[in-house]
């Protein structure tokens, strides 16, 4: 990223899984820092975390803290956004926050930088990522929209345990190896087993019978892709896998399909890797897409119940497409464009 000033950098919640990646991610990619400042919780404040060779210590995430730094990763989950996204804001900060808090706000732009980066240009100091499934998902859905013009879809999700977090990491490694060797097992993150097991429940019920994810879903397609009339029908179901998310997407559109023309937009945009081979038993796999910086797209199929359908298959990293890469895509984007100006001149 060159000819591009540097910037002081904090993760707040970076003791966490997403906040984690994101300071893995920005020394990985030379995000052009002065200064790198990780905040978490009053509990974590005083630990010493190690990176690229650099000790850091987490300093206690509360107001008052954002008065030099000129991006904030905000990785904490939605109660921390709604107490301290503010704060930074005033002291003229730029938030770009994972959580779910804020992301349905007229005012916040909802951003992937693939899809519609033209709104990093009329935030008003806060930048919101999309749900994890909502991201991978679209990987696959936007180029073909743009083909075809995208007028429903329905999905069902195979999301990763490291999507709940870490604990959910620990509790499916602790089950495997509780039932291997025959003793009991334990369940403290989730209402069923998960090892061995499908759960087809991410979220909380709502009244309708659909939970927060599967809303989720629904609302953020409509707000990225600019279809506010988009439907959308979604199963989101929890699966023993450790990392990235998989889905499979039955689609409707508006003009007619072809499976070559749906591989040459897949093949052609930034965000997907194309691999469809049917002949060689090829197609992504969670495996095969943990820690890439593109989705895999495939199982590319003209749709038998719909007209103008297609069906597909997509699989992509939760912990990066999913939150701390894009998030990291947006902030890039935004210092080449020169949209993200330090404070003040950083010290070389």
């Amino acid at each position: 990223m060159q000819n591009t000033p540097s910037f002081t950098v904090a993760i707040v919640g970076a003791t966490g899984a997403v906040g984690q990646e994101l300071l893995q991610l920005l020394h990985q990619r030379k995000f052009p820092m002065a200064t790198l400042r990780l905040f978490a919780s009053a509990r974590s404040a005083g630990k010493v975390v190690e990176c690229a060779g650099t000790r850091y210590t987490v300093e206690e995430a509360k107001p008052g803290v954002f008065g030099d730094v000129d991006v904030a990763f905000f990785a904490a989950g939605g109660s921390v956004t709604r107490a301290l996204a503010p704060d930074a804001v005033k002291a003229g900060c730029l938030v770009i926050d994972k959580s779910s808090a804020l992301r349905m706000q007229p005012d916040v732009p909802l951003v992937i930088p693939e899809i519609n980066p033209e709104q990093l240009r009329t935030h008003r100091g806060i930048i919101a990522n999309p749900n994890c499934s909502t991201a991978v998902t679209l990987m696959g859905l936007w180029p073909l929209h743009q083909a075809f013009g995208l007028k429903r879809y329905f999905a069902a999700t195979y999301q990763s345990v490291s999507g709940t977090g870490a604990e959910a990491v620990r509790e499916l490694d602790a089950q495997v190896h509780a039932l291997v060797n025959a003793q009991p097992v334990v369940k403290k993150v989730y209402p069923y087993q998960i090892a061995f097991n499908c759960i087809p429940q991410v979220d909380t019920f709502g009244s309708d019978g659909y939970t927060g994810e599967e809303n989720k879903m629904m609302l953020e397609s409509r707000k990225i892709m600019g279809l506010p009339n988009l439907k959308v029908s979604t199963t989101c179901v929890r699966v023993p896998v450790v990392r990235a998310h998989s889905i499979a997407v039955n689609a409707e559109f508006e003009r007619p399909v072809s499976v070559e023309a749906a591989r040459k937009a897949i093949a052609e945009f930034p965000g997907a890797e194309l691999v469809d081979d049917q002949a060689g038993r090829k197609y992504p796999t969670p495996l095969d897409f943990s820690r890439q910086v593109k989705c895999g797209v495939g199982r590319i199929r003209i749709d038998t119940a719909f007209d103008n359908g297609l069906a597909f298959w997509v699989s992509g990293d939760n912990l990066w497409k999913g939150a701390a890469l894009n998030a990291l895509q947006n902030a890039e984007l935004m210092a080449r464009e020169g949209l993200l100006k330090p404070k003040k001149k950083a010290a070389a």
